[in-house]
């Protein structure tokens, strides 16, 4: 008998083929402004009037709000007359952009930016590197000089970032105990999210944001208000320059854009900088011991493939990383969200 007369092989293949064109109707709305009008009307809104309001054509705007309604995005109340839309509460706390947990800036991002450079995938496969000259026609050679290669792509980048923390920085600070440290240097803190995360949970610590000069200015005019005096901010690059000696380093999605070498290179600074009794906080997405998963992170370490050095690892891995620096005491958790800690200690 064969063995895979009773898997639904077509039905499954058929979803994979249809997850590019799910995400883009998401984004399109998000886009458009579909979910952020349907807030502010305070009322449910007929196609036509939608359209009418956002600058777009009835035939087009109705087709994309049923295909929101069959995503449990929209939900629709059919009357004699006509369809009226309106948000799901999903859509109003995650695809609005005036939520605090808005997850607009980074569907942006993955929009106009992440899609292009995937577009090449094949190519990155090919040859293991990311795809920046392809996509947009810049130098592959430095990653972060092609990820902030005008200062919107840098602000589009630090705002997508902050509305990831905005969902999952509590969990990954929450998941041990870090109280007792009280001097906090967040390396490539960017927009300052986790560390205002972390001056929120932990109100005795301070907490200094260490990135290039460039996205400490943004930083600054931005996203951290100048009355939040817990937490300050380091100008330079953490590869080239001093790292300032600390109680503890978090390194938030830093090392999985970085090969091995790179990743031992900064964990030995790190190490070298770091008080006696200090430690680094590692966040990342864990693969499975065996890599079989879990999917989310088997598909963030293809987008390493295309837009970094990178890739993500397991915890055995990023705990050989940190041993290999000199740390000690290695304690893994998983949050059971997108995002695990690793804590070592000096």
């Amino acid at each position: 008998m064969d063995s895979t007369e009773d898997l639904d092989y077509p039905q499954t293949i058929l979803q994979y083929n249809s997850g590019f064109l799910v995400s883009k109707v998401m984004f399109t709305a998000c886009e458009l402004g579909v979910f952020d009008l349907l807030l502010e009307s305070g009322e449910p809104l007929s196609s036509d009037a939608i359209a009418a309001r956002l600058g777009a054509s009835t035939t087009g705007m109705e087709r994309l709000l049923d295909a929101c309604v069959g995503l449990k995005l929209l939900a629709v109340d059919l009357t004699q007359e006509r369809a009226l839309y309106r948000n799901t509460e999903i859509s109003n706390i995650y695809l609005t952009k005036s939520s605090p947990r808005s997850q607009y800036h980074i569907m942006m991002y993955y929009s106009n930016t992440v899609y292009l450079c995937w577009h090449y995938l094949a190519d990155a496969v090919r040859e293991g590197r990311n795809q920046y000259e392809r996509a947009f026609g810049v130098s592959s050679e430095d990653p972060f000089g092609a990820m902030y290669r005008s200062e919107e792509e840098m602000l589009k980048f630090m705002a997508g970032q902050n509305s990831v923390w905005s969902i999952c920085g509590r969990d990954v600070l929450a998941a041990f105990d870090l109280s007792q440290f009280r001097q906090i240097y967040d390396l490539g803190g960017g927009g300052g999210a986790l560390a205002r995360e972390c001056v929120s949970l932990y109100p005795n610590s301070t907490v200094t944001i260490y990135d290039l000069p460039k996205v400490v200015q943004v930083a600054k005019e931005q996203f951290v208000p100048p009355e939040e005096h817990r937490i300050t901010f380091h100008e330079g690059d953490f590869f080239n320059d001093s790292i300032p000696e600390a109680e503890l380093y978090i390194l938030s999605k830093i090392l999985h854009d970085w090969d091995d070498d790179k990743c031992r290179q900064l964990l030995a600074k790190v190490y070298k900088a770091c008080k006696p009794g200090g430690g680094v906080l590692l966040v990342e997405s864990l693969l499975n011991d065996d890599k079989s998963g879990p999917l989310e992170t088997q598909l963030y370490s293809m987008n390493m493939l295309v837009q970094t050095e990178g890739k993500e690892r397991t915890a055995a891995e990023y705990s050989k990383l940190l041993e290999a620096a000199g740390f000690g005491e290695i304690q893994v958790k998983r949050t059971g969200k997108l995002y695990d800690a690793v804590l070592g200690r000096k």
